[in-house]
């Protein structure tokens, strides 16, 4: 009785230690015409580490060539003057994009806000290319094409500080997507990009 109920702590043990620590990828594709680069926070008018990282990913896929729009997405805190979208825009403006293929998404505070309210600045059925650090990826482009998006993935690496905790905490967001509906949204709720039927 106790060697297998070892057993099946040993093996329940090997698989979520296999869930939490294989990584987790998304197919490399060539980027789509339209980017959607996905908020994290801004400091002051200025793009957090986390941010900054996205949106040097963005410059570098624009300055390879082929990209018409830039959708930058994340609202504001409460009383925070600033947005993550226009901080993003006016970040990528500094760089060198041109401020005419440049649009903020200034509404959302999570990763399907993100994606939806984006959806409302794109024509319908616009293929893009989701723009966030490859932690986030898996679970960020899931919920893309969960949406009705023609989408891949262009994922930017961490930011030095990226710690532990923020690996697995995205890592159980993705579980609670896959497992529980997470942030409660799929495509009939968010309908902006369905495909037609």
């Amino acid at each position: 009785m106790f060697g297998r109920l070892l057993r099946t702590l040993t093996l329940l043990t090997l698989a979520l230690a296999a869930f939490f620590l294989w990584p987790l990828g998304v197919p490399q594709e060539k980027p789509h015409p339209t980017l959607v680069v996905l908020g994290a926070a801004q400091y002051a008018g200025r793009p957090s580490p986390a941010f900054q990282v996205r949106l040097d990913h963005a410059l570098e896929l624009y300055q390879a060539g082929g990209v018409q729009t830039i959708v930058v997405t994340g609202g504001r805190q409460d009383g925070d003057p600033y947005t993550e979208g226009g901080v993003g825009v006016s970040y990528l403006k500094r760089h060198g994009v041109p401020a005419g293929i440049l649009k903020a998404e200034e509404r959302s505070r999570t990763t399907a806000q993100n994606l939806n309210y984006a959806a409302e600045l794109l024509p319908p059925h616009a293929a893009v290319t989701v723009v966030t650090d490859h932690v986030h990826a898996p679970r960020a482009l899931a919920m893309a094409r969960d949406m009705g998006f023609d989408a891949n993935a262009s994922p930017s690496p961490l930011w030095p500080s990226a710690g532990l905790r923020y690996r697995l905490r995205e890592r159980l967001a993705w579980a609670a997507y896959l497992l529980l509906d997470y942030e409660g949204m799929r495509t009939e709720e968010f309908g902006a990009q369905e495909l037609d039927t």
